[in-house]
C-alpha cells in the first residue's frame, strides 16, 4: 500500500507569474524585470519555493523556462546547483511547443519540435529530472470557419507524432506526460479517453490537472481512474466550476482560465475522493501545487501544503 512518502509535492512557477508578486502593473513587466534583472529574479524564485515547504520545480514558458534558467546562472550545473543549495529538485519541464507551432503536422514543424525537446530532455536529465510535460494542440471555438473536426483521423496524426516524439525522448530518458490543458483536445473527457486509446502507453503518459478538467466539465477523479495507470506526474489546482460550452478559444484563453481557479479546497475538487484514488491505485511520483498567476504564492502554497498535510495524509496512510 502506497504511504505519504509515496508523494513529492513541487510547484509550477506559472504560480509567481502574477505582477503583484513583482511589484509592477503588468505581465510585460515582470518580463521587462526579469531581462534587466535576471539573477535577482530567478534567486527570488527559488528562495520563494523553498520558503513554500515544497520540494520540486516544474519549469514553464519564459521568463520562467529552461533557456532562461541557463542564461541566468551560466549553465546547466549551475541551475542545478541552485536547485541543491535550497533543498530542490527539478521535478519537471512544461513544453509549450505544440501549442505554439501553428500546424505542427507538417514535416518540417515536427522536425523543429522534436529538436527542441531532445535538447529540453538533455536540460531536464542533466537537473536530474525525467518527465516532460507537454500542453496538446488547442481547440477552435465551436462555430468557427472553416469547422475542423476533432474527430478519428484527426487525433490519429497527432497520437501518431505524440507517439515519435514520446518514443525519441525514451531513449533520452524522459517521459513524455500530455497535460490535460482546458480547450485543448486533451482534457474533456472524450477526447482524454480518445487520445489515450490512440497512444502507446509505453511512450506517451498522462499528466492530469484537476482544474483544466473540471474548467471542461469533466470529472477529475472519474476521468483519472480510467487512465490511472499513464499518469506519471499530476497538477493538483482547484477551479470553482465549468467555463461557458461556447467560450471563445483565442490567444487569451489561458488569462480568461484564471478567474475559474481557486484556493486550494475553495473549489469544486473533492480532494478527499482524489487522494483516496492515489492510495488505492498506489501512485507515486510527484503533485504539482500549482495556482496560476497567485498574487501571494508563498502562503497559497503553504496553505495548499497544510491542506494535504493535515487533511489528506492520514487518508492516504
Amino acid at each position: 500500500m502506497a504511504s505519504p512518502e509515496n508523494l513529492q509535492f513541487g510547484v509550477d512557477l506559472v504560480t509567481f507569474s502574477h505582477p503583484g508578486f513583482w511589484g509592477v502593473d503588468s505581465d510585460d513587466a515582470i518580463t521587462d524585470y526579469a531581462k534587466s534583472n535576471p539573477r535577482a529574479f530567478w534567486d527570488k524564485i527559488l528562495d520563494s519555493v523553498q520558503a513554500s515547504g515544497v520540494t520540486g520545480v516544474e519549469l514553464t514558458f519564459s521568463p520562467f523556462n529552461w533557456q532562461d534558467a541557463i542564461e541566468t546562472y551560466g549553465s546547466v550545473q549551475a541551475f542545478a546547483a541552485e536547485l541543491a543549495a535550497r533543498g530542490l529538485r527539478l521535478a519537471s519541464g512544461f513544453f509549450a511547443e505544440l501549442e505554439a507551432s501553428g500546424d505542427f503536422t507538417l514535416a518540417s514543424a515536427q522536425a523543429a519540435i522534436i529538436d527542441k525537446a531532445e535538447r529540453y530532455a538533455d536540460f531536464i536529465k542533466a537537473c536530474g529530472g525525467d518527465i516532460m510535460v507537454i500542453g496538446a494542440p488547442m481547440r477552435k471555438t465551436p462555430g468557427e470557419q472553416p469547422i475542423r473536426f476533432h474527430d478519428f483521423d484527426r487525433a490519429k496524426t497527432i497520437a501518431d507524432f505524440l507517439n515519435r516524439l514520446g518514443a525519441t525522448l525514451h531513449t533520452k530518458g524522459v517521459k513524455l506526460a500530455l497535460h490535460t490543458e482546458a480547450h485543448s483536445i486533451f482534457a474533456a473527457a472524450r477526447d482524454v479517453d480518445l487520445m489515450m486509446m490512440l497512444t502507446d502507453p509505453a511512450y506517451v503518459h498522462m499528466c492530469p490537472d484537476t482544474a483544466h478538467i473540471i474548467l471542461e466539465g469533466s470529472d477529475p477523479i472519474q476521468l483519472v481512474d480510467r487512465h490511472h495507470e499513464r499518469m506519471v506526474i499530476a497538477h493538483w489546482k482547484d477551479a470553482i466550476g465549468r467555463m461557458p460550452a461556447d467560450t471563445p478559444i483565442g490567444a487569451d484563453i489561458h488569462e480568461r482560465h484564471r478567474a475559474y481557479f481557486c484556493r486550494f479546497g475553495l473549489g469544486r475538487v473533492d480532494w478527499q475522493a482524489w487522494i483516496r484514488l492515489l492510495r488505492d491505485r498506489q501512485f507515486s511520483g510527484w503533485a504539482i501545487l500549482e495556482l496560476d498567476a497567485a498574487p501571494d504564492p508563498v502562503a497559497d502554497i503553504a496553505d495548499g501544503l497544510t491542506l494535504v498535510r493535515q487533511a489528506l495524509t492520514p487518508i492516504y496512510r
